[in-house]
């Protein structure tokens, strides 16, 4: 199953807001939030492939979305852990 631009573009929102929540940042505006979301996704994608869980492409859109938001949690705390910030705004 493969996701359109569209579904795309709603799992990198999703996923980028979801994050910045988790993460306690008051996130980046929905842009960069969308952003954050789909190269989490990529990221999360990448892991999930790697475990042998298939890609992001390969699920349904509740499960691209929960497989974005770790790629994504995972893409901020390596920016935070190598800016030392602890909120997305600064």
């Amino acid at each position: 199953m493969g996701h359109g631009i569209l579904a795309w573009i709603v799992i990198g929102a999703l996923a980028g807001w979801i994050t910045g929540r988790i993460m306690k940042g008051s996130g980046y505006g929905f842009v960069m939030d969308m952003i954050v979301g789909l190269v989490g996704a990529i990221i999360g994608g990448f892991i999930s492939s790697r475990l042998g869980f298939g890609g992001v492409s390969q699920h349904d859109f509740i499960m691209s979305v929960v497989i974005a938001v770790i790629g994504a949690i995972i893409l901020t705390w390596i920016v935070r852990l190598v800016t030392g910030s602890k909120r997305a705004n600064h």
